[in-house]
């Protein structure tokens, strides 16, 4: 699989690089972004992923996440996906809304028409895209961990309970954590996979807990002034399921910050040393 570079940025001694190509699971052109630490010719490097949320691109980490510094100091991969499929020909949600089709594919492979010739965000993350970053780029594939904000850390955590052996350490910022019980989850996992609830649950953390599903602990950050806490993201039931399971759970709730980047960007670092502790090795 080939690459085409769409720009490269020293940043902390590394490389940010932009980066676009055609892929098979989706049937378009993908865009996605990698930061390469410093390191030593040869080295391979541990690789942290990051999911990103509702009407995100690549982007919006890469130019407000405040990684590379600690990624840089830690020796870390920092790759950062799109979010759906686009272009001309992908079908949308039918009135523009932002929390569905276009910029919110959800991490799953659609199973509903007209969805299912595109939104297969789940084989891209999981297999395809692994694979191309894996041949491009100087990745240790036993040292893999995934992080995610909102529809991204819904997706994280399910990536990570999914794939236990593959993944070392899973966290997230203010994570869709029961999608099955929540609007937006209702509504994406209506469209892309029908109407079927018990298909649902293999792409919703806290069923995924409740069904067996097992990991090596989470790290979870919530804004207590985040608008959204109450009715979509209600990590109180990520909790509760984490403590029935014995899933150990590191839950913090940061009075006052909202759901914006400036939350993400204020414990980004924490999250990376967090994940790096568990990557050596």
């Amino acid at each position: 699989m080939t690459i085409q570079t769409v720009s490269t940025n020293t940043s902390y001694g590394g490389v940010q690089g932009v980066y676009r190509h055609a892929s098979q699971a989706t049937g378009t052109d993908m865009t996605f972004s990698v930061y390469v630490p410093p390191h030593a010719q040869g080295a391979q490097l541990p690789v942290v992923w990051y999911l990103s949320g509702l009407t995100c691109t690549h982007a919006n980490v890469t130019e407000k996440g405040e990684f590379r510094k600690a990624c840089a100091e830690l020796g870390l991969i920092f790759v950062a996906p799109d979010t759906s499929p686009r272009g001309p020909d992908v079908p949308g949600d039918a009135n523009n809304a932002y929390d569905f089709g276009l910029g919110a594919g959800f991490y799953v492979d659609a199973t509903e028409a007209p969805f299912s010739r595109n939104y297969r965000m789940w084989s891209y993350v999981t297999d395809e895209l692994p694979k191309l970053v894996a041949e491009n780029f100087p990745v240790d594939a036993k040292r893999q961990s995934v992080m995610g904000h909102s529809m991204g850390g819904h997706g994280a955590l399910t990536v990570a309970l999914r794939n236990p052996h593959r993944f070392r350490a899973a966290s997230a910022f203010a994570p869709i954590v029961a999608p099955s019980l929540v609007p937006w989850g209702i509504k994406a996992l209506t469209g892309y996979l029908g109407p079927n609830k018990d298909i649902w649950r293999s792409h919703d953390t806290v069923a995924l807990i409740e069904d067996g599903a097992k990991f090596s602990g989470f790290l979870v950050d919530v804004g207590e002034a985040d608008n959204f806490l109450k009715e979509q993201l209600r990590p109180e039931l990520l909790q509760a399921a984490c403590a029935k399971a014995n899933i150990p759970l590191t839950l913090r709730r940061q009075a006052g910050y909202d759901h914006s980047y400036y939350f993400i960007s204020t414990f980004m670092g924490d999250h990376l040393h967090w994940h790096a502790e568990r990557l050596k090795g």
